[in-house]
């Protein structure tokens, strides 16, 4: 195995990976509890259940989504990066897709399970790579922003920081409300830990904000911290059950923003954190192609479990820091996926008031990207602009980014660089410009 994982070439032995994996694991626990309490709409009371996933089925989908594709970057890529289903997706599978357009839930599943197959035909085609370059940086880091601020104007509303106003549509809420002010200490505790540089700060962020919720008897205490796994039937295969579906304009961009987040997420984090750990081979990723393909196949077996896109997670970095080199970590972060099944009692403590300082932070980190915008060219700044500030404002993702890529062309060529836009980008302004005139 060491020979495998070519520990004496990478300079590490079993102590640093299993260290590396362990911290990976903290950094991005958050997300066992924070997806199911995103798809299941818990922030959004009166809504059907119709409409609202099965919290347990999904916190099962996660774990296992997460330890599959940990499991195969590990193995396969050989990378000490973690997968998990994104955040940010899945406020878009939930927030847009299903409470915004009124898609079910089976449907949206359906559209994760399309997009996952796409990347698989992608990844081996090698055209996954192609359509990656063709998009300009400036409008893949104003996604990414746009994403960051979305995800933050969630946590806000989760938290009670941020509510409904008619007379300016949002304003400030309630600070004597108990639940804002515990989501208010948890936001203040996390970025105590993060600017201590405290490893998994977010993961225990969440820990002591839910202790303090039950201190004050904002939070029930569980019964018991370790239980039998819940049933994942509620989810399972739910994919194909409206499989016939998403043959519509509307589920056609679904599908796009999909395969667009992640994209340029996982690619994202890859280069970032395979530089981190000094993988980099003339500015180039060993073994890509691999580690596309753990991706693409997490995220059509996370869509068939229940859940939304599976993709490479930043918080890989941490593991790394901690001496990761390997894809050893990451077998290591997966089978800890496997054993956190056993925990589940533990969704019953964290409430939207828990989980909203985790959307808040990560949120922070991912505008980060802002700086590498090119702010002085306005036919960069235009389209970047439009992309960023109408996700949180339209409440969708898709609508920045539709934004985005139809002002994109429109400003190079009244620019006068008609001959820098890629065919692919035109091909995806006229889809935007449908997806303006049939759907929004």
């Amino acid at each position: 195995m060491r020979k495998y994982f070519q520990f004496d070439e990478l300079g590490t032995n079993y102590r640093r990976e299993m260290i590396g994996g362990l911290t990976t694991f903290l950094s991005m626990a958050y997300i066992l509890f924070v997806n199911p309490t995103t798809l299941s709409l818990q922030a959004v009371p009166d809504l059907p259940d119709a409409m609202r996933m099965d919290q347990g089925a999904v916190f099962v989908a996660t774990a296992i989504a997460a330890a599959i594709g940990s499991l195969i970057m590990g193995v396969v890529g050989k990378y000490p990066i973690a997968l998990a289903p994104g955040m940010g997706l899945n406020a878009f599978f939930a927030f847009t897709v299903v409470l915004t357009y009124g898609i079910p839930w089976q449907t949206a599943l359906s559209g994760v399970l399309v997009s996952g197959l796409i990347f698989i035909i992608l990844t081996f085609t090698g055209l996954r790579e192609t359509i990656i370059n063709s998009i300009p940086a400036e409008l893949k880091y104003a996604v990414g922003a746009g994403i960051g601020l979305f995800i933050t104007f969630i946590g806000f509303q989760n938290a009670g920081i941020i509510v409904n106003n008619d007379a300016t549509l949002v304003g400030l809420g309630d600070f004597h409300e108990g639940t804002t002010l515990l989501a208010i200490f948890g936001v203040i505790i996390t970025i105590i830990l993060m600017i201590r540089g405290v490893k998994a700060a977010i993961f225990y962020g969440m820990l002591l904000t839910a202790i303090a919720g039950m201190i004050f008897g904002l939070i029930d205490v569980p019964k018991q911290i370790v239980g039998a796994v819940p049933s994942i039937a509620p989810t399972f295969g739910q994919a194909f059950i409206n499989f016939d579906q998403i043959f519509t304009l509307q589920m056609l961009v679904v599908i796009l923003t999909f395969l667009f987040v992640d994209f340029f997420d996982t690619a994202g984090t890859l280069v970032a954190v395979a530089n981190q750990a000094g993988l980099m081979k003339d500015n180039k990723l060993p073994r890509a192609g691999r580690a596309l393909f753990a991706d693409a196949t997490a995220t059509t077996i996370g869509s068939i479990l229940g859940t939304s896109t599976t993709t490479a997670y930043v918080e890989s970095s941490a593991g790394v820091a901690a001496g990761a080199r390997s894809g050893f970590a990451s077998v290591v972060t997966a089978v800890l996926f496997l054993l956190a099944l056993f925990f589940s009692p533990l969704l019953g403590v964290i409430t939207p008031s828990v989980t909203a300082p985790a959307l808040i932070i990560v949120g922070i980190l991912m505008v980060s990207t802002l700086k590498d915008i090119d702010w002085n060219r306005l036919e960069i700044a235009v389209p970047a602009f439009f992309t960023i500030i109408m996700m949180p404002l339209s409440y969708s993702i898709a609508t920045g980014i539709a934004c985005g890529f139809v002002f994109y062309p429109i400003t190079m060529l009244l620019k006068g660089k008609g001959k820098e836009i890629h065919p692919i980008m035109y091909f995806l302004f006229v889809v935007f410009v449908l997806y303006f005139i049939f759907i929004a």
